[in-house]
């Protein structure tokens, strides 16, 4: 009779530890808006990719180039194909990551982007922080376990070391498909002890869970939420000098993982 196999769970933990002890190769970096993706891309000389990994008609975009001993990629949503504006959101964002780890089987996921912060709980204008866990404050599902799911708190990657590196602040993220934020999100966002909001990180974890990749979520803030001015208004006053400091913030961290295991950062 031929020996039994090792137990399911064993190759798992060894597929697991290899996985960790492994230097960071290939690097997927999301972001949601052109211009949040355009200075890391002409910082980094990444190249358009126009024989594209994504189905064809799509509007998607990825960039992507050597920098060091990294495989570096970054991803849009791109415009949408009948309003031109960008495809900012859940939807977008899950599709476009799925499709993207599929095809390039990346060692680690990065969502970089600019957020809403709460001053309560001690955001300000610029400050990026590493998002420790993230959720949904729109999916009010009340019916018990489904309340959970609909939340779908997860937590992110630990990267202590980036968060000292950088000197980086660390809260949780909530996200919702919606800039504002009614009275029911707000509720939300309070049981989610959130520190910034968004609108793409937790479906981006839902993904990257399912596909058993790591991520981290490097988010800097442009307006405050619980301020006195109008967000539309403030995110796009502060859009530009935010999204420089996002630039610093992600081309630092990316010279950090160079050469560094995933145990290490």
């Amino acid at each position: 009779m031929a020996p039994h196999d090792d137990q399911p769970e064993v190759k798992v933990e060894a597929m697991a530890s290899e996985a960790l002890n492994k230097p960071i190769s290939t690097i997927v970096i999301f972001i949601a808006m052109h211009t949040e993706a355009l200075p890391l891309v002409n910082r980094f000389q990444l190249q358009e990719d126009h024989d594209s990994v994504f189905p064809k008609g799509v509007p998607w975009v990825r960039y992507h180039g050597m920098y060091k001993d990294l495989h570096l990629n970054i991803v849009q949503p791109g415009k949408d194909p009948v309003l031109g504006v960008d495809s900012v959101g859940t939807v977008s964002a899950s599709l476009v990551i799925y499709a993207t780890i599929q095809a390039l089987k990346p060692d680690l996921v990065i969502n970089a982007g600019t957020a809403g912060g709460f001053k309560a709980k001690g955001a300000a204008i610029g400050d990026v922080f590493l998002a420790s866990e993230v959720a949904f404050h729109d999916r009010r599902i009340p019916i018990p376990v489904f309340d959970l799911y609909g939340v779908g708190l997860r937590q992110a990657f630990s990267a202590s070391n980036i968060l000292k590196e950088l000197n980086l602040k660390i809260g949780r993220l909530s996200t919702g498909d919606s800039l504002d934020m009614s009275a029911q999100d707000e509720a939300s966002i309070t049981a989610n002890d959130a520190t910034v909001k968004d609108m793409e990180g937790a479906a981006i974890a839902y993904v990257a869970e399912l596909l058993k990749v790591p991520i981290i979520f490097l988010k800097a803030v442009t307006d405050i939420v619980d301020g006195d001015k109008p967000t539309a208004e403030e995110f796009l006053n502060n859009l530009t000098a935010v999204t420089a400091t996002l630039d610093e913030t992600v081309a630092k961290a990316i010279d950090f993982l160079n050469g560094k295991c995933l145990l290490e950062i």
